[in-house]
């Protein structure tokens, strides 16, 4: 099963995909998906969506996972970042995937054990269930491939986190 996990933004989308098969698991590729300040926002939103489109097209996934939002303090970072989740979403919808949401807590849980853990602990567990050398960079990819593994080991639960 092919996998695309997505950590939503306006200026950097993180983005990673994995297969998971017969319980192993495989990273394809992982990176971020860029909008510039000072671009209007309708282009931001469609260089973000066309993005999308291309990732989808590339690796025909079977499932997509997106990171749901947390609003801090900033509401008007907030509202972009919610602008920026909307046209993943909808450039995801229809492409025959199923789409998926996980709450910041929930990823963290599914891949360090611990609802709490912080950046540092969740990227060393993604580096660690991969077998890899390095940590991944920048963080929006390696929280993208962390939402991508919630998904994975959620397994037959996953439908309870299915978009609707």
């Amino acid at each position: 099963m092919v996998i695309l996990g997505i950590d939503p933004g306006l200026a950097l989308v993180g983005y990673g995909v994995i297969n998971s098969y017969d319980g192993r698991i495989k990273l394809l590729e992982c990176g971020t998906i860029v909008t510039k300040a000072g671009t209007p926002l309708p282009r931001r939103l469609a260089i973000i969506y066309d993005s999308m489109g291309d990732l989808i097209k590339k690796f025909s996934p079977d499932c997509i996972a997106f990171e749901e939002l947390f609003f801090g303090k900033n509401v008007t970072t907030g509202i972009n970042v919610a602008q920026a989740r909307g046209a993943a979403m909808a450039a995801a919808f229809g492409t025959g995937a199923e789409l998926f949401e996980y709450t910041p807590m929930q990823i963290k849980q599914a891949v360090a054990g611990y609802g709490h853990a912080d950046k540092r602990q969740i990227q060393e567990m993604v580096r660690i269930q991969l077998g890899m050398d390095k940590i991944i960079r920048p963080d929006d990819a390696a929280d993208a491939v962390a939402c991508a593994l919630c998904h994975a080991h959620t397994g037959r639960l996953a439908g309870r986190f299915r978009v609707k």
